[in-house]
């Protein structure tokens, strides 16, 4: 798979550079912004060199706008909205109305990803948490032009590919709601982890299956049911965090929607200590994950946290993506 910085110099050359600003907002204004300032360093670069961008993202929401993220990128960087495909203004960047407004992104359709592929030379990707999903700007467009990664995404790439050949002793840290999601991640690192630990919501649930069987997997001390971390399942991490060079981390440890933090803070605020001793390397990921430890201030002490959601736990599980592999065929 090839970078973005392989390239000095894009004097003349359109980039169709696919982002990742799929942002919360609210009466029109952007609640957290992070996603669209992850890609600023490939916009920079690539404007820094000489090149024009055509910026391709999409809003979850059926008929949503993208202008919320356009106004408030704009407010950073000059650019350009357009809500024609037909019509693309000669522009130094412009920014492309929600891509799923068009039937043909979601479809694949190669008539729509031979359209796109020819407003610009060349394709960069800088969207990993979109990479998952088969569409026409994630593995259409980079059949039809030279293709490259953006910096951001070769950071998601580069940091959740630890958790695949890690240091050890490893200890893989998983939680959150949805067990049936969470099965192909369990079986992959109980090949490659030391410990294992499920917790959260899916706890109960992996209680009930052959998993318990296992002597890597560790399910909560006491009711495993329970709708928080006690202190008894806190000690045992503890415990075993101290004595690892490598932990990754993936979803809360109670019922985080109604409010149930109090483990996930202080296992958030345990991993920092032992990240930022130098002890061992902490990959966290996960968007309740990532909330929590932006409540606490403390996302600068981790190796890395990932904002990739769903593509992120599709990685893991594979060791690739629809995206990188589209990448890597061209």
């Amino acid at each position: 798979m090839k970078s973005i910085t392989e390239i000095q110099n894009f004097e003349g050359k359109r980039v169709l550079l696919r982002v990742d600003w799929n942002v919360p907002v609210r009466d029109g204004e952007v609640l957290d912004p992070e996603r669209i300032d992850n890609s600023l360093a490939t916009i920079n670069y690539i404007l820094d060199r000489g090149g024009k961008i055509l910026i391709v993202s999409h809003i979850t929401k059926e008929g949503e706008s993208l202008k919320p993220a356009f106004e408030y990128f704009g407010s950073k960087v000059p650019a350009v909205f357009c809500d024609d495909l037909e019509a693309i203004p000669e522009a130094k960047l412009v920014v492309l109305e929600n891509i799923r407004k068009w039937e043909g992104e979601k479809k694949n359709e190669e008539d729509f990803a031979e359209k796109l592929a020819s407003k610009a030379e060349l394709y960069v990707n800088d969207a990993f948490s979109e990479s998952h999903r088969a569409y026409a700007s994630i593995i259409g467009v980079p059949k039809l032009l030279p293709s490259y990664a953006g910096i951001y995404f070769m950071e998601e790439y580069q940091n959740l590919s630890k958790a695949l050949s890690p240091a050890h002793p490893f200890i893989f840290i998983l939680g959150g709601a949805k067990f049936e999601t969470k099965i192909p991640l369990i079986e992959k690192f109980l090949k490659v982890a030391d410990q294992v630990f499920v917790l959260g919501a899916i706890a109960k649930p992996a209680s009930e299956t052959e998993l318990v069987n296992n002597p890597k997997i560790n399910l909560p001390v006491g009711d495993v049911a329970a709708l928080d971390a006690n202190q008894e399942t806190l000690e045992v991490l503890n415990l075993k965090i101290t004595n690892s060079k490598f932990i990754l981390w993936n979803g809360p440890l109670g019922k985080y929607e109604e409010g149930l933090t109090e483990g996930t803070k202080k296992l958030a605020l345990m991993l920092s200590e032992i990240c930022a001793s130098g002890q061992a390397e902490v990959v966290v990921g996960g968007g309740d994950t990532l909330a929590v430890i932006k409540e606490l201030g403390i996302k600068d002490k981790f190796t890395f946290v990932s904002s990739s959601g769903g593509a992120m736990l599709d990685f893991l599980a594979t060791g690739t993506l629809p995206g990188i592999e589209a990448l890597n065929s061209v």
